[in-house]
């Protein structure tokens, strides 16, 4: 229970920064911290974990009668870095979701040769976006479920939900705390820990299909988890 104190300070500067601060993803704050040797350290290494872990995931989600590989959506998706690195390898076509329009401006520079295959760029934030029904294989979000309160997660995951095709699936990846939530008063983001985002997928029908933890990473580093979802 310790989770709700944090959420009631969320919602309140939510409330407060609405039209200011909060409605943005999460690729505008790695973009700033990028500027550090860390993180850019840190992002190198996370740009190319994700797609062997995707592999392992794939063997469960993907295959005769499961997910498959012509249409995804990248959510908060920023320049593209998950787009070029975990989605145009694998799946035909995609497109490409963040509030930021410059971010979707430079995401065709960044993409290169492969943004031929970017159907359609969204500039909208993720509680005001609704995804096309039943177009996508694969429904991504990394980095950006933090940005979302509780209730505004829950409903964009009912219309991602209604954006699959048959046997699709939504895919969050995110820093997952370790226990409750945590707060960033700076940027109205909240880490929660993995039974509050399991309880709020459970909220929304679905099944959790595969969860893994991203391996290779110091303890001091707050945790990464990936979740499928049907």
């Amino acid at each position: 229970m310790e989770y709700l104190g944090a959420h009631l300070a969320f919602k309140s500067r939510w409330h407060k920064t609405d039209e200011e601060l909060c409605r943005h993803s999460m690729s505008f704050v790695l973009h700033k911290a990028i500027r550090t040797d860390f993180f850019e350290s840190y992002l190198y290494l996370l740009e190319r974990y994700p797609l062997g872990e995707f592999r392992k995931i794939e063997l469960k989600i993907q295959g005769p009668g499961k997910a498959g590989t012509y249409f995804a959506l990248d959510c908060g998706a920023g320049i593209g870095r998950v787009s070029k690195h975990v989605l145009l390898p694998v799946f035909s076509n995609i497109e490409l979701v963040d509030m930021m329009e410059p971010f979707l401006e430079e995401a065709q520079n960044y993409l290169e040769e492969e943004s031929d295959r970017v159907e359609t760029l969204y500039c909208y934030c993720l509680q005001d976006f609704t995804p096309a029904i039943r177009k996508y294989d694969v429904i991504w979000m990394q980095w950006v479920s933090g940005y979302l309160t509780d209730k505004d997660l829950l409903e964009f995951l009912l219309r991602c939900k209604n954006g699959l095709k048959a046997n699709g699936v939504i895919i969050l990846k995110d820093n997952v705390a370790r226990q409750g939530c945590i707060l960033d008063p700076t940027d109205s983001s909240v880490i929660r820990d993995i039974h509050i985002l399991r309880n709020i997928i459970e909220k929304s029908g679905m099944n959790i299909l595969a969860e893994e933890r991203q391996p290779g990473f110091p303890e001091l580093c707050v945790p990464i988890w990936m979740i499928a979802m049907q």
